[in-house]
């Protein structure tokens, strides 16, 4: 397998990771505007957030499917145009709203090729020593532009008006002549899609996505039936959409069970935190996202070392000291509210630095499982069980608070222990290189 210069490829592989994610936290702050113009209730300004988010999720399936299929050059060129598209739509449509709703959709299944294509381009031209590094340079542009959605949100939209954020988007053209140098030409592989079973997957995790966020019975019963078509149509399709066969590989099946439930736990908590901050605290609006910049873009710093520390001494190393800061920060945060804002600030920053290690040991750990032609469906199941996770952690922990089972810092003890439990045994399992191997390659990298 041809294998890809770093220096040429990662420049424009961050760019585009910036705007794919960019775009999922620049419209949080416009919704306020939006409600107001189209005179919408809570839940209906929602579906801004929830259009895009269910079709990035099985945008990313569907691409990393036909990955493995087709030229990534070429599915990167329909994605960023679809992308562009949906941007334009939703600039000129502006003025309705079931349009708006479309534009996010498309903007949703076209920005999903990005991180889709991005994972397999590492996982299937770089060698599995410098992976890690590779994945906490992704780590950190995700950190830093996550944090950055909103306050570039904030400006467009207060200088020009929420419209305008459709266009951002339209950026990412700028890396297709540079990726289309540097990416091989790849032949057609053999082998067939399966639409039908493309069209019941995307039924029933979309149905259930949606059911997540508004528990209303028939999205689930959508959701239960297309599964289940879903599961009997792959079982005797000549070619599957997803073949069973990649179930059954047990470190990749182990990196997912673990997604699911670090991914829950990880948006549980960044579901809890303003609450906790502001009702327990006492801070306002403003002052809480002052708490949590320093956090957020701490992972620009701490990706690329996470990374190459990945490289030198393994994945199982990484996720340790990860769980070890994030558990660790988790439980001390109750504590800290006395000296606020200051003290969560400081709390949020080794949090933030045990995310960053996980997500980059977790990644890593879970790409070198998959065989070249298996890596873009196994990468793009791998991304969506952790969207699907983000939303039933965000609906459970919701629940427990509505119940007052525990405390805002009952839950964040709790997310801990999830963390400590699930996280710890899936670093167990992964393989523990010498100690002397470990510090020759540390000082090497």
């Amino acid at each position: 397998m041809q294998s890809l210069d770093a220096r040429k490829t990662l420049p424009w592989i961050l760019y585009l990771i910036f705007f794919s994610v960019l775009n999922e936290t620049v419209f949080n702050v416009s919704t306020p505007a939006i409600l107001s113009r189209f005179q919408l209730s809570p839940a209906g300004v929602s579906w801004m957030m929830t259009s895009f988010i269910v079709f990035f999720g099985i945008g990313t399936v569907v691409f990393g499917r036909l990955s493995d299929l087709f030229s990534i050059k070429r599915l990167l060129s329909i994605g960023v145009l679809i992308y562009a598209s949906g941007s334009l739509l939703g600039f000129l449509a502006q003025a309705s709203y079931p349009l708006v709703l479309l534009a996010r959709a498309i903007q949703g299944m076209g920005g999903s090729s990005l991180p889709a294509l991005v994972m397999v381009i590492v996982a299937r031209y770089f060698a599995p020593e410098v992976r890690g590094r590779l994945f906490g340079s992704i780590g950190s542009v995700v950190a830093f532009a996550a944090g950055l959605g909103p306050v570039i949100g904030g400006f467009v939209s207060g200088r020009f008006g929420w419209a305008y954020l459709f266009l951002i988007p339209l950026l990412t053209f700028a890396a297709l002549p540079f990726l289309s140098r540097v990416l091989p030409d790849e032949e057609r592989r053999p082998g067939g899609v399966d639409l039908a079973g493309a069209l019941l997957m995307a039924l029933g995790l979309g149905g259930l996505m949606v059911y997540l966020t508004f528990p209303v019975w028939p999205w689930l019963a959508v959701a239960l039936i297309s599964i289940s078509g879903f599961v009997i149509r792959v079982n005797i399709a000549k070619e599957p959409f997803i073949e069973p066969a990649l179930l059954t590989n047990k470190p990749f099946r182990a990196g997912v069970f673990a997604s699911l439930a670090l991914f829950a736990s990880l948006m549980g908590v960044f579901f809890v935190l303003p609450l906790l901050l502001s009702r327990e605290a006492g801070l306002s609006s403003a002052t809480i996202g002052l708490v949590l910049f320093p956090g957020a873009i701490s992972g620009v710093f701490f990706g690329p070392f996470a990374g190459r520390l990945a490289d030198a001494c393994g994945n199982r190393h990484v996720l340790l000291i990860g769980l070890a800061f994030l558990v660790g920060g988790l439980a001390l945060l109750p504590t800290s509210l006395g000296l606020a804002p200051y003290g969560p600030a400081l709390v949020l920053v080794a949090v933030n630095i045990g995310v960053t290690f996980f997500q980059t040991g977790l990644i890593n750990s879970v790409s070198q499982t998959l065989t070249p032609d298996k890596t873009g469906v196994g990468m793009g199941v791998f991304n969506l069980a952790g969207f699907l996770a983000g939303a039933l952690g965000t609906s459970a922990i919701g629940k427990i608070l509505d119940a007052q089972v525990l405390s805002y810092g009952g839950v964040l003890v709790a997310l801990a222990l999830v963390f400590a439990l699930a996280g710890g045994t899936y670093a167990q399992g992964l393989p523990k290189p010498p100690t002397r191997a470990c510090t020759e390659r540390a000082a090497n990298h």
